[in-house]
């Protein structure tokens, strides 16, 4: 097994890396003094739109989107480095579009849908979210409950959504509703654009790190049959698609992060100083390096795995929980065990920690927390049902 990205893969990935150090690194000191001034977790209009025009000048745009669409087509392989890229960085930017969504909407476009949704967002023109967490359902998408039911040539949707991401500023949502209680996974995906009515955001939920998420209420939402998202009943599967995307970019975000933080215990460690010898020389912070380099190179190998066997179009349900739960948690640990090298200035919002042990914290919960995903590595290897 050859575990060398090609060499175009690796020119891509040195290039965001440039990309991440010379235009979001400058930008961190801004975004903490945002958040910490309680602004929440954000940058400027104005700087965004200055990276969205370097990004797209770089050629970093649509990479893994379709080419007839003015997409790179590129592999998860060459994507799990783009992310482990972005993951070393607090400032909160996306290169458009944001895979998930992408890939779902590859899965499932009709043409029509193809020249209305999918095209628009491939060249960044659109914002799109996701309604599937219900108040009594998260992590187990049997227990939904918000209903489609059709009329006429329409569809007309009832129920309530939360934890979204970007649902007040998203052009379309894609939102997930039961079409068939008759079956367990009866489930199809409805494409629901900004203002629709019935489509209603209730409110914003302040999270943790200065993000949020939002709750909303569909009350006789009506959307056109034609917007429809792939084949009805059948909606779990491309959901998983979906889910699964984010899973392995977070599995790379995470392995950016515990990179960085590593980083910076190796370089404040041999200067900072305590009862004469430097940290460096203490076991405890000896033992925290090892072990970061050791699970981050264990977590790096096991996410270029899990992408390459993608890439290969195999299985990948196993492989996938293992490293959401596993690149998670390493990341975790080792930003904490730098927060405690840095001692009180670890405990400041002058760094890059706090933000990273935060962003952190939610993705031990997001698209399935780490329990769930142990329990489906273990039910997956003692033959319990799939």
């Amino acid at each position: 097994m050859d575990f060398a990205l090609s060499d175009e893969h690796r020119m891509l990935k040195d290039l965001v890396a440039r990309f991440v150090k010379d235009e979001l690194l400058p930008l961190e000191a801004s975004v903490l003094e945002r958040e910490a001034t309680g602004a929440g977790l954000g940058i400027g209009a104005a700087e965004h739109a200055r990276l969205d025009e370097t990004s797209k000048a770089l050629g970093l745009w649509g990479l893994d989107a379709p080419e007839d669409v003015g997409g790179s087509d590129l592999p998860s392989m060459a994507m799990v480095g783009v992310e482990e890229e972005m993951g070393r960085t607090v400032t909160p930017y996306t290169l458009p579009p944001d895979s998930p969504n992408l890939r779902m909407l590859m899965a499932t476009v009709t043409d029509r849908q193809r020249e209305a949704y999918l095209a628009p967002y491939v060249r960044g023109e659109t914002v799109s979210a996701i309604g599937i967490s219900e108040p009594g359902a998260g992590a187990d998408p049997a227990g939904m409950i918000t209903r489609a039911v059709k009329d006429g040539d329409d569809w007309v949707i009832n129920g309530r959504k939360t934890w979204i991401s970007r649902a007040a500023d998203a052009d379309f949502t894609i939102v997930m509703a039961v079409t068939d209680k008759e079956k367990r996974r009866g489930i199809s995906a409805f494409l629901v654009d900004k203002g629709t009515p019935g489509f209603n955001v209730l409110r914003r939920i302040p999270m943790i790190g200065g993000a949020a998420t939002y709750e909303i209420a569909l009350e006789d939402c009506r959307v056109e049959g034609w917007k429809l998202l792939g084949v009805e009943g059948q909606g779990f599967a491309p959901m998983q698609i979906r889910l699964g995307t984010r899973r392995i970019q977070m599995a790379a975000w995470s392995i950016g992060m515990a990179q960085r933080a590593l980083d910076m215990i190796c370089e404040f460690a041999p200067q900072r100083v305590t009862f004469g010898q430097p940290l460096s020389d203490r076991q405890a912070i000896q033992w925290w390096v090892a072990d970061a380099a050791t699970k981050i190179h264990a977590a790096r190998l096991m996410t270029y795995h899990c992408a390459w066997k993608l890439d290969a179009k195999q299985d990948v349900r196993q492989e996938i929980s293992m490293i959401k739960g596993f690149c998670t948690e390493m990341a975790y640990e080792v930003v904490d065990h730098a927060m405690q090298t840095f001692g009180a200035m670890g405990m400041t919002k002058e760094l890059p920690l706090q933000l990273m042990a935060t962003k952190l914290r939610t993705m031990r919960i997001y698209d399935g927390p780490t329990e769930v995903h142990k329990w489906v590595v273990a039910r997956g290897l003692l033959g319990g049902k799939r």
